[in-house]
Protein backbone atom coordinates (compact mmCIF):
# COMPACT_ATOMS: atom_id res chain seq x y z
CA UNK A 1 0.00 0.00 0.00
CA UNK A 2 1.59 3.18 -1.17
CA UNK A 3 0.07 5.90 1.06
CA UNK A 4 -0.32 9.61 -0.05
CA UNK A 5 -0.36 12.72 2.28
CA UNK A 6 -0.62 16.44 0.97
CA UNK A 7 -2.41 20.26 1.24
CA UNK A 8 -4.75 21.23 -1.15
CA UNK A 9 -5.55 25.02 -0.89
CA UNK A 10 -8.54 26.32 -1.96
CA UNK A 11 -8.80 29.96 -3.19
CA UNK A 12 -11.26 32.14 -5.10
CA UNK A 13 -13.09 35.31 -4.69
CA UNK A 14 -15.76 35.59 -1.17
CA UNK A 15 -18.45 33.22 -1.56
CA UNK A 16 -17.32 31.21 -3.94
CA UNK A 17 -18.08 27.75 -2.39
CA UNK A 18 -14.57 27.20 -0.91
CA UNK A 19 -16.29 26.53 2.40
CA UNK A 20 -19.70 24.03 1.53
CA UNK A 21 -16.85 22.67 -0.75
CA UNK A 22 -14.58 21.82 2.55
CA UNK A 23 -17.44 21.20 4.76
CA UNK A 24 -18.79 18.19 2.32
CA UNK A 25 -15.61 16.61 1.41
CA UNK A 26 -14.79 16.59 5.26
CA UNK A 27 -18.27 14.89 5.90
CA UNK A 28 -18.44 17.14 8.91
CA UNK A 29 -18.74 21.30 9.31
CA UNK A 30 -15.18 22.46 10.35
CA UNK A 31 -15.61 25.91 8.09
CA UNK A 32 -18.30 28.75 8.62
CA UNK A 33 -21.03 28.67 5.46
CA UNK A 34 -22.92 31.78 5.32
CA UNK A 35 -24.40 33.74 2.37
CA UNK A 36 -22.42 36.70 3.39
CA UNK A 37 -19.03 37.49 1.97
CA UNK A 38 -15.88 37.19 4.00
CA UNK A 39 -16.79 35.50 6.29
CA UNK A 40 -13.91 32.46 6.34
CA UNK A 41 -10.84 34.68 7.92
CA UNK A 42 -8.34 32.34 9.03
CA UNK A 43 -6.96 29.41 7.40
CA UNK A 44 -9.03 26.11 8.21
CA UNK A 45 -8.18 22.54 7.64
CA UNK A 46 -10.04 20.40 6.78
CA UNK A 47 -8.89 16.49 6.56
CA UNK A 48 -10.24 14.34 3.89
CA UNK A 49 -10.18 10.56 3.17
CA UNK A 50 -9.89 9.19 -0.31
CA UNK A 51 -8.52 5.88 -0.87
CA UNK A 52 -4.90 5.33 0.76
CA UNK A 53 -4.84 9.38 0.49
CA UNK A 54 -4.84 11.80 2.95
CA UNK A 55 -5.98 15.13 1.73
CA UNK A 56 -5.72 18.18 4.12
CA UNK A 57 -7.82 20.92 2.70
CA UNK A 58 -7.21 24.41 3.64
CA UNK A 59 -10.03 26.67 2.90
CA UNK A 60 -8.49 30.13 2.48
CA UNK A 61 -10.27 33.46 3.24
CA UNK A 62 -11.72 34.45 0.12
CA UNK A 63 -9.49 37.05 -2.14
CA UNK A 64 -10.60 40.47 -2.25
CA UNK A 65 -9.52 44.29 -2.39
CA UNK A 66 -8.68 44.96 0.80
CA UNK A 67 -9.28 48.04 2.40
CA UNK A 68 -9.15 47.91 6.39
CA UNK A 69 -6.26 45.97 8.14
CA UNK A 70 -8.24 43.06 8.76
CA UNK A 71 -9.20 42.43 5.53
CA UNK A 72 -5.20 42.87 4.76
CA UNK A 73 -4.29 40.19 7.32
CA UNK A 74 -7.08 37.83 5.60
CA UNK A 75 -5.54 38.17 2.24
CA UNK A 76 -2.19 37.69 3.10
CA UNK A 77 -3.02 34.00 4.49
CA UNK A 78 -5.09 33.42 1.59
CA UNK A 79 -1.91 33.89 -0.54
CA UNK A 80 -0.04 32.60 2.24
CA UNK A 81 -1.82 29.43 2.29
CA UNK A 82 -1.59 28.52 -1.23
CA UNK A 83 2.21 29.24 -1.22
CA UNK A 84 2.21 26.23 1.39
CA UNK A 85 0.33 23.91 -0.03
CA UNK A 86 1.02 21.26 -2.71
CA UNK A 87 -1.88 21.19 -4.93
CA UNK A 88 -4.07 24.65 -5.78
CA UNK A 89 -7.37 25.07 -6.46
CA UNK A 90 -8.80 28.32 -7.78
CA UNK A 91 -12.90 27.89 -7.67
CA UNK A 92 -14.73 30.28 -8.85
CA UNK A 93 -18.77 30.66 -9.24
CA UNK A 94 -20.30 29.29 -12.53
CA UNK A 95 -22.83 32.20 -12.89
CA UNK A 96 -20.58 35.16 -11.89
CA UNK A 97 -17.83 33.68 -14.94
CA UNK A 98 -14.46 35.88 -15.56
CA UNK A 99 -14.74 38.86 -12.93
CA UNK A 100 -12.51 41.36 -12.38
CA UNK A 101 -11.66 39.78 -9.47
CA UNK A 102 -10.69 36.24 -11.06
CA UNK A 103 -8.45 38.20 -13.48
CA UNK A 104 -6.42 39.59 -10.47
CA UNK A 105 -6.38 35.88 -9.05
CA UNK A 106 -5.04 34.17 -12.32
CA UNK A 107 -2.39 37.25 -12.17
CA UNK A 108 -1.19 35.94 -8.58
CA UNK A 109 -1.38 32.42 -9.40
CA UNK A 110 1.53 33.18 -11.73
CA UNK A 111 3.91 33.88 -9.00
CA UNK A 112 3.30 31.16 -6.50
CA UNK A 113 2.20 28.27 -9.34
CA UNK A 114 6.06 26.98 -9.22
CA UNK A 115 6.73 23.26 -8.44
CA UNK A 116 2.77 22.75 -7.58
CA UNK A 117 -0.64 21.85 -9.63
CA UNK A 118 -2.59 24.33 -10.35
CA UNK A 119 -6.37 23.18 -11.06
CA UNK A 120 -9.61 24.71 -11.62
CA UNK A 121 -13.15 23.97 -9.96
CA UNK A 122 -16.14 25.71 -11.62
CA UNK A 123 -18.57 25.57 -8.96
CA UNK A 124 -22.74 25.98 -8.76
CA UNK A 125 -22.82 24.67 -12.20
CA UNK A 126 -26.44 24.38 -11.85
CA UNK A 127 -27.00 27.62 -13.00
CA UNK A 128 -25.92 27.94 -16.04
CA UNK A 129 -26.36 26.46 -19.30
CA UNK A 130 -23.95 23.83 -20.65
CA UNK A 131 -23.17 26.40 -23.46
CA UNK A 132 -21.98 29.18 -21.16
CA UNK A 133 -20.49 26.80 -19.06
CA UNK A 134 -17.76 25.32 -21.92
CA UNK A 135 -17.30 29.23 -22.97
CA UNK A 136 -16.51 29.84 -19.83
CA UNK A 137 -13.88 26.76 -19.25
CA UNK A 138 -12.24 27.48 -22.54
CA UNK A 139 -11.92 31.37 -21.41
CA UNK A 140 -10.17 30.36 -18.35
CA UNK A 141 -8.26 27.74 -19.74
CA UNK A 142 -6.90 30.16 -22.58
CA UNK A 143 -5.75 32.40 -19.17
CA UNK A 144 -4.10 29.99 -17.05
CA UNK A 145 -3.07 26.14 -18.08
CA UNK A 146 -4.22 24.08 -15.38
CA UNK A 147 -3.82 21.13 -14.97
CA UNK A 148 -7.52 20.21 -14.72
CA UNK A 149 -10.84 21.79 -14.78
CA UNK A 150 -13.57 20.48 -12.56
CA UNK A 151 -17.13 20.82 -13.10
CA UNK A 152 -19.07 20.38 -9.94
CA UNK A 153 -21.64 21.52 -7.57
CA UNK A 154 -20.58 21.68 -3.57
CA UNK A 155 -24.07 22.32 -2.29
CA UNK A 156 -25.25 19.13 -3.69
CA UNK A 157 -22.21 17.00 -4.65
CA UNK A 158 -21.76 16.53 -7.98
CA UNK A 159 -18.45 15.83 -9.43
CA UNK A 160 -17.08 15.84 -6.22
CA UNK A 161 -16.36 12.66 -5.97
CA UNK A 162 -14.28 12.34 -9.19
CA UNK A 163 -12.29 15.61 -8.03
CA UNK A 164 -11.44 13.62 -4.54
CA UNK A 165 -10.43 10.75 -6.93
CA UNK A 166 -8.06 13.03 -8.84
CA UNK A 167 -6.44 14.93 -5.68
CA UNK A 168 -6.21 11.87 -4.08
CA UNK A 169 -2.84 10.91 -6.52
CA UNK A 170 -1.71 14.31 -7.04
CA UNK A 171 -0.75 15.03 -3.21
CA UNK A 172 3.06 13.47 -2.53
CA UNK A 173 3.56 9.66 -1.59
CA UNK A 174 4.09 9.36 2.30
CA UNK A 175 2.69 8.66 5.45
CA UNK A 176 -0.37 10.61 6.72
CA UNK A 177 -0.26 13.57 8.62
CA UNK A 178 -2.91 13.39 11.11
CA UNK A 179 -4.58 10.46 12.77
CA UNK A 180 -7.23 8.82 10.40
CA UNK A 181 -10.39 10.07 12.84
CA UNK A 182 -9.44 13.42 12.83
CA UNK A 183 -11.57 15.81 10.57
CA UNK A 184 -10.55 19.26 11.55
CA UNK A 185 -6.09 20.99 12.28
CA UNK A 186 -7.98 23.80 13.92
CA UNK A 187 -7.71 24.42 17.88
CA UNK A 188 -11.17 23.04 19.41
CA UNK A 189 -11.35 26.79 20.78
CA UNK A 190 -10.95 27.95 17.48
CA UNK A 191 -14.04 26.11 16.07
CA UNK A 192 -16.74 27.04 18.69
CA UNK A 193 -15.57 30.23 18.35
CA UNK A 194 -15.88 30.31 14.63
CA UNK A 195 -19.46 28.40 15.24
CA UNK A 196 -20.78 31.09 17.37
CA UNK A 197 -19.54 33.87 14.80
CA UNK A 198 -21.16 31.54 12.03
CA UNK A 199 -24.69 32.48 13.95
CA UNK A 200 -23.90 35.77 14.53
CA UNK A 201 -23.36 36.40 10.90
CA UNK A 202 -26.67 34.40 9.88
CA UNK A 203 -28.73 36.18 12.52
CA UNK A 204 -27.21 39.98 12.12
CA UNK A 205 -27.19 42.24 9.11
CA UNK A 206 -25.98 44.80 7.18
CA UNK A 207 -22.22 45.83 7.97
CA UNK A 208 -22.35 44.69 12.21
CA UNK A 209 -20.59 40.80 11.08
CA UNK A 210 -18.08 42.46 10.09
CA UNK A 211 -17.61 44.40 12.86
CA UNK A 212 -17.34 41.55 15.41
CA UNK A 213 -15.28 38.92 16.72
CA UNK A 214 -15.81 35.91 18.66
CA UNK A 215 -12.96 34.71 21.44
CA UNK A 216 -13.68 31.31 23.53
CA UNK A 217 -12.64 32.70 26.82
CA UNK A 218 -12.53 29.24 28.78
CA UNK A 219 -13.12 25.83 27.85
CA UNK A 220 -13.51 23.47 30.70
CA UNK A 221 -13.82 19.49 30.55
CA UNK A 222 -16.23 18.29 32.93
CA UNK A 223 -16.53 14.96 35.45
CA UNK A 224 -19.48 13.93 33.61
CA UNK A 225 -17.75 14.62 30.06
CA UNK A 226 -19.72 17.38 28.94
CA UNK A 227 -17.89 20.79 28.48
CA UNK A 228 -18.13 24.42 29.84
CA UNK A 229 -17.36 26.96 27.51
CA UNK A 230 -17.16 31.00 28.09
CA UNK A 231 -16.72 32.94 24.77
CA UNK A 232 -16.91 37.05 24.29
CA UNK A 233 -18.41 38.62 21.35
CA UNK A 234 -16.20 41.40 20.78
CA UNK A 235 -17.64 44.34 19.40
CA UNK A 236 -16.88 48.09 17.82
CA UNK A 237 -19.27 50.10 19.43
CA UNK A 238 -22.17 50.33 22.28
CA UNK A 239 -25.06 50.86 19.74
CA UNK A 240 -23.65 47.24 18.45
CA UNK A 241 -23.88 45.71 21.80
CA UNK A 242 -27.75 46.35 22.00
CA UNK A 243 -28.24 44.73 18.51
CA UNK A 244 -25.95 41.16 19.89
CA UNK A 245 -28.36 41.32 22.77
CA UNK A 246 -31.43 42.29 21.15
CA UNK A 247 -34.80 42.83 22.68
CA UNK A 248 -35.12 41.52 26.76
CA UNK A 249 -31.59 39.39 25.24
CA UNK A 250 -33.72 37.38 22.97
CA UNK A 251 -31.28 37.98 19.69
CA UNK A 252 -28.39 36.47 21.96
CA UNK A 253 -30.26 33.74 23.72
CA UNK A 254 -31.18 32.34 20.10
CA UNK A 255 -27.92 32.76 19.11
CA UNK A 256 -26.38 30.96 22.14
CA UNK A 257 -28.68 28.29 21.34
CA UNK A 258 -28.04 27.42 17.63
CA UNK A 259 -24.10 27.47 18.40
CA UNK A 260 -24.74 25.08 21.38
CA UNK A 261 -26.76 22.78 18.80
CA UNK A 262 -24.18 23.08 16.32
CA UNK A 263 -21.38 22.32 18.87
CA UNK A 264 -23.44 19.54 20.52
CA UNK A 265 -23.72 17.56 17.55
CA UNK A 266 -19.91 18.33 16.13
CA UNK A 267 -18.65 17.25 19.56
CA UNK A 268 -21.20 14.44 20.50
CA UNK A 269 -21.25 15.32 23.89
CA UNK A 270 -23.23 18.26 26.04
CA UNK A 271 -22.51 21.71 25.92
CA UNK A 272 -22.52 24.29 28.36
CA UNK A 273 -21.91 27.83 26.32
CA UNK A 274 -22.32 30.65 27.82
CA UNK A 275 -21.96 34.05 25.43
CA UNK A 276 -20.86 37.49 26.91
CA UNK A 277 -20.95 40.94 24.75
CA UNK A 278 -17.87 43.36 25.24
CA UNK A 279 -17.04 46.66 23.49
CA UNK A 280 -13.84 47.06 22.26
CA UNK A 281 -13.87 50.42 19.88
CA UNK A 282 -10.56 49.27 17.90
CA UNK A 283 -10.38 45.32 18.23
CA UNK A 284 -9.66 45.32 15.06
CA UNK A 285 -6.19 46.96 15.85
CA UNK A 286 -5.02 44.80 18.87
CA UNK A 287 -2.82 41.82 17.76
CA UNK A 288 -4.06 39.76 20.28
CA UNK A 289 -7.61 39.48 18.43
CA UNK A 290 -5.43 38.36 15.17
CA UNK A 291 -3.45 35.71 16.89
CA UNK A 292 -6.76 34.39 18.47
CA UNK A 293 -7.83 34.19 14.62
CA UNK A 294 -4.95 32.26 13.48
CA UNK A 295 -4.01 35.71 11.49
CA UNK A 296 -0.62 37.48 11.48
CA UNK A 297 -0.92 41.12 12.56
CA UNK A 298 1.52 42.21 10.99
CA UNK A 299 0.35 41.07 7.24
CA UNK A 300 -2.55 43.89 8.06
CA UNK A 301 0.03 46.56 7.94
CA UNK A 302 -0.81 49.25 4.72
Amino acid sequence: MKMRAGFVALIGEPNAGKSTLLNRVVGAKVSIVTHKVQTTRTRIRGIAIEGDSQIVFVDTPGLFRPRRRLDRAMVAAAWGGAADADVVILMIEAHRGLTGGVEEILEGLVDISKGRTVALAINKIDRVEASFLLKLTKDLNDRYDFAKTFMISAEKGHGVHDFLVWLSVQVPQGPWLYPEDQVADLPMRMIAAEVTREKLTLRLHQELPYQLTVETENWRELKDGSVHIDQIIYVSRDGHKGIVLGKNGETIKAISKASRMDLMNFLERKVHLFLKVKVRERWQEESERYSEMGLNFKDGNA
